[in-house]
């Protein structure tokens, strides 16, 4: 990594969503930093995976499989994390991703809950999860991870849009009433990144042509996303709170 926040060694992390894409670069970022990383996720090989790449490089790491959605699930992660690595400073939900394009007239029920479930509900839950600690210390960083879609209109199906935009809101509110408890609050929301799913799914002249449409001229990378929440996380940051910074190139319409 190019940018240095030693007052991130020795914290511990914990990234829900983290087996892949932005979740595991962004272990990988805090590993670097020589934090101690817990990335929660879905797929056992994927996380082992990504913690023989972070021990391959001398960092610390452990995997944890466990339904986000699940508050029992995140109860026992919780309890691992700090049996294993101690105590979280430092909590990314940034488990989601559900934005596939459905016309909201096909929108079923069943759809729309199930990606509220996987795309706000679960980052409360995991916040619910590890709050407690947090409190009893009276200090930490949480980092929600919202979307591009959730600050506009887009192509993705209408419950993403809406459960992306109420992750804005949810880091605003938590970040103002945990303030005063030493607590920071703040969301990334990403435009077009080139992860592992998005460089299956879209045909390279399609990635130029949604290139083209930001002000930068390419799409983001799982770094890009992984710097910002450095940053957030760091000391850099204390002064900065109830923030959604969008790692978009610029196309963003507030």
């Amino acid at each position: 990594m190019s940018s240095s926040y030693p007052d991130l060694a020795d914290k511990v992390v914990l990234i829900t969503g983290g087996s892949r894409g932005i979740g595991a670069q962004t272990a990988r970022a805090f590993a670097a930093q020589r934090a101690g990383v817990c990335v929660v996720g879905r797929d056992q090989g994927a996380l082992d995976a990504v913690v023989a790449d972070i021990t391959a490089e001398g960092g610390s790491a452990m995997g944890a499989v466990a339904d986000v959605t699940d508050s029992a699930s995140l109860a026992r992660v919780r309890r691992e994390a700090e049996s294993r690595l101690g105590p979280v400073d430092v909590l990314a939900a940034f488990a989601g991703g559900q934005g596939f394009p459905v016309p909201s007239a096909d929108l079923t029920e069943e759809r729309w809950r199930q990606v509220l479930d996987s795309d706000l509900t679960s980052a409360f839950l995991t916040i619910q999860a590890f709050l407690p600690g947090l409190l009893e210390r009276g200090r930490g960083s949480i980092l929600t991870m919202s979307s591009a879609a959730g600050r506009r209109p887009s192509q993705a199906n209408l419950a993403y849009g809406v459960a992306n935009a109420g992750l804005v809101l949810l880091t605003r509110q938590l970040a103002t009433e945990l303030g005063p408890r030493g607590i920071r609050v703040n969301c990334i929301a990403p435009s077009s990144i080139r992860t592992e799913k998005v460089l299956a799914r879209m045909p390279p002249e399609v990635q130029e042509q949604v290139a083209a449409l930001h002000p930068l001229r390419r799409m983001g990378t799982p770094q890009d996303v992984a710097h910002t929440a450095l940053f957030l996380a760091s000391d850099a940051a204390a002064w900065l709170t109830g923030l959604t910074i969008d790692v978009a190139g610029g196309r963003i319409t507030q």
